[in-house]
């Protein structure tokens, strides 16, 4: 689990896209949006915790590591 996990600069990356897709359904209003909304900033919020992205770890299963040089 360690090739999965992220730097600590793609951790705030993480953070400040979810503090802003929650700051924007909370400006909503948590009724109003749709439910599919919450799936990105949730995933964004748990890769910004715990530093594994699962959205990174997808795009690599699918495609390919990226050989290192």
């Amino acid at each position: 689990m360690k090739k999965y996990m992220t730097s600590n600069s793609m951790r705030f990356f993480f953070f400040f896209a979810a503090s802003v897709i929650w700051t924007g359904l909370w400006l909503t209003g948590f009724s109003v949006a749709h439910w599919l909304l919450y799936v990105p900033a949730t995933l964004l919020a748990f890769a910004a915790i715990t530093g594994i992205c699962p959205g990174l770890i997808v795009s690599q299963l699918l495609f390919g590591e990226k050989p290192k040089s």
